[in-house]
């Protein structure tokens, strides 16, 4: 029997939709399950305290209490073509309610096949459970919302990707595992009942107060808008890179969720692809704002028929509420570029300054945290861009405004995972020595503190990230 000292208190509202949102299934015992990472302090704000055991229950070998595993169905499109999709490899065992009532799902990424694997093996890579728990957290200290990792348990067994690696699991926890993706499902393949009991569920769980709004479902598409937008502009804030931007990768909980082909940019240039399978460029990292547009409209049309009972009224809605996208998004892009050059009164028209800079640092393939950082500290670094007579006179524009340096710090980051750091870690932590990673962890668990400057303002060549890939852990 399920002992209790790790404190788990799960419930499982999701079986509470139609069946056809689920199936139950139980993780697939492992070979030699063994704790790798452990995140102690997430576990104390889930109101956990493993004594004994933790490679036994986050491997999914032994069943915590409360549990009631079940793997999601969700649709979505991915490079643009729908797909039926659903939970290959990851199994939901509960919802997790903390000390201060918060709700939030516990999931085992890795755990076995499901009804949803189609031709996969429904298992995880050591070295992609442990990127996805080095990023996650990084986000998550950055101050982006993203789901956290908890643990990373590895399973004693292999797993083939081209070649053999080392198997591992992952538990991840999320405000919920909702996608845009899941309501393209209920729209596409299920009944207008069934697409309605998912959106009261979305709002009882995450919005309740558009329960008494005039139009709840067009409430609810404004609202995961806004919170897309807020996210897509965080994202860019650090540089960040999403890579696999898919409808089924984008959170109804306004989350930063999967971290397959992602990674930072360290040279700036808008047209910057990371991931192996983005080969024209889709989810390049200026090309965000417009995919992050294309999902909500994806989102939209699930929500069509219940947003007004004529078709042409509820088009029009809609339409209303994207319409709206590309105004807010400017803005609030705006606004934080704005706040990473420490200008605090200035207006729409002064934001030819922001275009001037980003023009210059691709020109010259300027490291795009390292010149915020440069100008936070009123510094002037050994490279192309601070060299340039344009920049010079940038300089002095910028100054003329006389920016706010302390405005600035809370935009800009001291250091990123930067992905020559995380290969180290990665390929030393699969090899054995943890030391590495554990290091890594620590410096960027503490984003905007102090760091020595060698770290800060390492010498890199501009065309470090040339030819550089990440993967889909599938």
């Amino acid at each position: 029997m399920p002992t209790t000292d790790h404190k788990f208190h799960l419930e499982n509202t999701y079986k509470n939709l139609p069946a056809s949102f689920y199936s139950f299934q139980s993780p697939v015992p492992v070979a030699a399950p063994k704790t790798v990472l452990y995140n102690e302090k997430l576990a104390d704000t889930l109101g956990l305290n493993f004594q004994t055991s933790i490679a036994e229950y986050l491997s999914g070998n032994q069943l915590i209490a409360g549990a009631q595993p079940l793997a999601q169905a969700y649709a979505g499109h991915q490079f643009g073509h729908f797909t039926m999709l659903g939970d290959g490899r990851a199994i939901l065992l509960g919802e997790q309610v903390t000390p201060d009532q918060k709700r939030v799902d516990i999931q085992l990424k890795g755990a076995g096949r499901t009804p949803y694997s189609r031709q996969g093996d429904g298992r995880a890579t050591l070295y992609s459970m442990l990127r996805e728990y080095l990023i996650s957290e990084a986000m998550h200290h950055l101050g982006i919302p993203t789901t956290r990792s908890l643990a990373v348990v590895a399973t004693g067994e292999k797993v083939f990707r081209g070649e053999h690696h080392d198997g591992a699991i992952l538990t991840r926890v999320a405000g919920s595992h909702l996608r845009v993706g899941t309501f393209e499902y209920a729209r596409n393949v299920r009944t207008l009942e069934e697409l309605q009991a998912l959106i009261d569920y979305t709002i009882d769980r995450h919005y309740p107060d558009l329960k008494n709004a005039e139009n709840p479902t067009l409430g609810l598409l404004e609202t995961v808008m806004d919170q897309q937008i807020d996210l897509i502009v965080d994202w860019m804030r650090v540089g960040f890179i999403h890579g696999v931007m898919n409808t089924d990768n984008m959170s109804i909980a306004g989350e930063t969720i999967d971290y397959g082909p992602c990674a930072f940019m360290n040279a700036y240039d808008p047209k910057t692809v990371f991931s192996s399978i983005d080969t024209q460029g889709r989810y390049a990292y200026g090309n965000q704002p417009n995919i992050a547009l294309w999902n909500i409209v994806a989102f939209a049309n699930a929500l069509l028929p219940l947003i007004a009972d004529d078709e042409d009224q509820s088009i029009e809605k809609a339409q209303k509420v994207i319409d709206g996208f590309k105004a807010k998004f400017s803005q609030k892009w705006t606004q934080m570029m704005f706040g990473k050059l420490g200008l605090r009164q200035v207006e729409d028209k002064d934001k030819s300054l922001v275009d001037r800079l980003l023009a210059l640092m691709e020109k010259y393939k300027a490291d795009y945290t390292q010149t915020f950082l440069a100008l936070h500290e009123d510094r002037d670094l050994d490279t192309p861009l601070f060299q340039a007579e344009d920049f010079k006179q940038w300089k002095e524009d910028w100054h003329r405004f006389s920016p706010d340096k302390s405005w600035m710090k809370k935009y800009n980051p001291n250091i990123i995972p930067r992905n020559h750091w995380v290969e180290n870690a990665l390929n030393s932590a699969v090899e054995g020595d943890m030391q590495p990673f554990n290091e890594l962890m620590e410096r960027l668990s503490q984003p905007y503190g102090e760091h020595p400057e060698g770290v800060r303002f390492e010498v890199m060549d501009g065309g470090i990230d040339s030819g550089y890939q990440t993967f889909c852990g599938t």
